[in-house]
């Protein structure tokens, strides 16, 4: 008995979060759509440069995936000064940066 309150109790939770979640992403698409939508296409670049990596690896094709990297980086750079979130906008400004050094660093050695 005890373990099915739990599993209830889990199922709730878990039901509360995702809907919280999904009033959030529509609240915050409804303030500023844009950014919603550059933000939804960096989260897109990322997840298939990542994916790129892992397919790839050892050897991953940088050459190709540092522009796209470097463009999402910059996006969500952009969003983070739009949203006054400093600490947002320090990383992705030093990620955009540390990547351009990447693929400048490939570009030379090639």
């Amino acid at each position: 008995m005890v373990e099915k309150q739990l599993l209830g109790y889990t199922i709730l939770i878990i039901k509360t979060a995702a809907i919280e979640t999904w009033n959030w992403a529509k609240e915050d698409f409804h303030s500023y759509p844009f950014r919603f939508c550059v933000e939804v296409l960096a989260w897109a670049i990322s997840i298939g440069c990542t994916l790129a990596m892992t397919l790839t690896v050892p050897n991953p094709p940088l050459v190709y995936i540092y522009p796209f990297w470097i463009f999402g980086c910059a996006m969500y750079s952009w969003a983070a000064w739009t949203r006054n979130s400093f600490g947002m906008l320090a990383n992705y400004i030093l990620l955009t940066i540390l990547d351009i050094v990447g693929l400048y660093r490939i570009l030379i050695a090639s």
